[in-house]
């Protein structure tokens, strides 16, 4: 018994060490330490590889084979939080690479990971180092309360109104809870992640309709900032202040 006793006890010690990297933040942060590190190694093998460009960026990953998924996820989750990675010719590569529903997948793993790791600097890190970081702050005012603001985040993942990685960095920052901002961000990321993908996918597109599909996209975008600076469109001018 006492044998059995000292085994456990090691075990438990063993496990301990391990436990560090089992709290969410900490392992985020690890997956993102590990995104950071392996990417620039690849890259090294893919001199060439367009980010902006849908079909190059879809031709190298289908080079990589069976770890072309790691590759884009890990991509998404590090174009989050570094806002100057657009995240739009990825989700579509991913269309044109795989299925509609896995490349939703992938893409809605990448972006909900990489939307949970702003949200945890965020909340770690002051105002100033993200204001380095991102070039602008988001603050969001919790006068309505978390439910409204989680219905906030969730019509902004719904229309990306705006950044999505500002939003992100926001929520951390005002102390949303997490299991609103997880749910509110998963929520609204779906049915937009998906469309891209359907339209990446979908071969009947040619480059001028896929075109036209964005202009009406940033039209949309344009008149909703002009509804929320004109008619403080769901309040956002009284909750949302951008420094």
């Amino acid at each position: 018994m006492l044998s059995i006793s000292i085994r456990l006890r090691k075990m438990s010690k063993k496990f301990q060490k391990f436990s560090f990297f089992l709290r969410p933040k900490h392992a985020l942060l690890l997956i993102f330490f590990i995104a950071t590190t392996f990417l620039p190694w690849w890259g090294n093998h893919h001199i060439n590889w367009d980010l902006s460009n849908s079909e190059e960026f879809k031709k190298v990953l289908a080079e990589t084979g069976w770890i072309a998924p790691l590759i884009y996820i890990s991509i998404l989750i590090i174009s989050v939080v570094i806002s100057h990675i657009p995240a739009l010719p990825l989700v579509m590569a991913a269309g044109m690479l795989w299925n509609p529903i896995l490349a939703t997948i992938y893409s809605v793993i990448g972006g909900f990971l990489g939307g949970l790791l702003a949200y945890f600097l965020g909340r770690n890190l002051g105002r100033k180092i993200l204001k380095k970081l991102t070039g602008k702050v988001f603050y969001f005012s919790q006068n309505k309360g978390e439910v409204y603001l989680g219905f906030l985040i969730f019509i902004t993942r719904l229309i990306p109104l705006f950044s999505f990685d500002l939003i992100s960095y926001a929520s951390g920052l005002a102390g949303i809870s997490l299991p609103i901002y997880s749910c509110s961000t998963l929520a609204g990321m779906i049915p937009p992640t998906f469309f891209l993908t359907y339209m990446g996918s979908s071969l009947a597109l040619n480059a001028q309709q896929k075109l036209e599909i964005i202009a009406f996209l940033v039209i949309c975008t344009f008149v909703l900032m002009r509804l929320i600076n004109r008619y403080n469109f769901l309040g956002l001018k009284d909750i949302i202040r951008i420094e």
